[in-house]
C-alpha cells in the first residue's frame, strides 16, 4: 500500500489502522441477554457495516469496542489490546461519531473541533487552527467555522461531527447511525464521505447503521445482528444472494396490507 494510504494528512506520520477482534462475546443485564456468543473480526483499514433491527444489540456491541461496557464473558480486542482496559484508549486513537452529533451548542463549529486539541494540549493555537481548518476543508465546511450548531442543517451537523473526529487523527473511526434523519441525497453524501476518508486516512471504519444503501454500496463486509446473535458476515455481493428469510426480509421488507406487521406484533404481545 502506498504512503498516500498509510500517512496521516495532518502530520505525514505513519498512522496504521487497527483491527478489532471479538471472541465469544456475551453480555447480560440482569436476566436479559443482549449479546449471545458473538465472534467477529474487523480487518485493519476496512469499512465494516453492522446492521440489524432496533434492539438487536448493535449499540451495546459498539460500547464494548470503545470500552464503555465490559463483557459478561468473552473478549474484545482493539489491535492487540484489551478493549475494556482504560489504557487501550490511551494507546489507540479511537473516535466515535455520535448519531445526534453531540456538538456543544454554546460553541462555534471551530471551537467544537478545537476543544479536544486544547484540552489535551496537543498543539499551540497556530497548530490547532491548521488542524481544525484542515478537517473543515476536507468536508467542505470552511465557511461554517464561526457558526453555532443551531445554525446548521442536519447534514452539516453530521459533517461537523465527522470533522471533529478527524482532528483526533483516529486509527479506528466508529459511526453510530451516521445517515439517520437525513434525506436520501444527504445520506448518500455522508456515505461518500465515509468511503473517501477510509482512503485518505487509512482508518478502520465501523459503521452501525440501518441504511441498506450505505451498507451495500460502501462496505467491504456487512454483519447482520438480530436478537443479539450474529447471523452472518458477508460482502455486499454475498449479502444480495443470501437466502435466509430473516435477512431477506430485513433488507427488502414487503408491505402486506392484508396481513400487516403491526397486527402480528399485537398478537405476539
Amino acid at each position: 500500500m502506498s504512503d498516500h494510504h498509510t500517512r496521516n494528512p495532518f502530520t505525514a506520520e505513519e498512522s496504521p489502522a487497527v483491527g478489532v477482534t471479538i471472541e465469544n462475546l456475551n453480555k447480560s443485564f440482569g436476566s436479559l441477554t443482549v449479546l449471545k456468543d458473538v465472534s467477529l473480526q474487523i480487518r485493519p483499514g476496512e469499512i465494516f457495516v453492522l446492521m440489524g433491527p432496533s434492539g438487536s444489540g448493535k449499540s451495546v456491541l459498539l460500547k464494548h469496542i470503545v470500552g464503555l461496557e465490559a463483557p459478561t464473558s468473552g473478549h474484545v480486542s482493539v489491535g492487540t489490546l484489551d478493549a475494556s482496559d482504560p489504557e487501550t484508549r490511551e494507546d489507540v486513537r479511537m473516535a466515535l461519531v455520535f448519531q445526534a452529533g453531540a456538538l456543544f451548542n454554546s460553541l462555534s463549529v471551530y471551537d467544537n473541533l478545537a476543544l479536544y486539541l486544547r484540552e489535551h494540549r496537543l498543539a499551540d493555537e497556530a497548530g490547532i487552527r491548521e488542524k481544525v481548518m484542515g478537517a473543515l476543508q476536507i468536508l467542505s465546511l470552511e465557511g461554517a467555522a464561526q457558526k453555532l450548531p443551531a445554525e446548521l442543517s442536519g447534514g452539516m451537523r453530521k459533517r461537523v461531527a465527522i470533522a471533529r473526529a478527524l482532528v483526533m487523527e483516529p486509527q479506528l473511526l466508529l459511526y453510530d447511525e451516521p445517515t439517520s434523519e437525513l434525506d436520501p441525497v444527504m445520506a448518500a453524501t455522508i456515505s461518500e464521505i465515509i468511503a473517501s476518508l477510509r482512503h485518505e486516512y487509512h482508518v478502520t471504519s465501523l459503521v452501525v447503521s440501518h441504511d441498506r444503501d450505505l451498507a451495500l454500496n460502501i462496505a467491504d463486509r456487512v454483519g447482520i445482528l438480530m436478537g443479539g446473535e450474529l447471523l452472518t458476515v458477508a460482502t455486499p455481493a454475498e449479502l444480495r444472494q443470501n437466502t435466509d428469510p430473516r435477512i431477506a426480509d430485513f433488507l427488502n421488507p414487503s408491505i402486506d396490507l392484508g396481513n400487516p406487521r403491526f397486527k402480528q406484533l399485537e398478537t405476539a404481545s
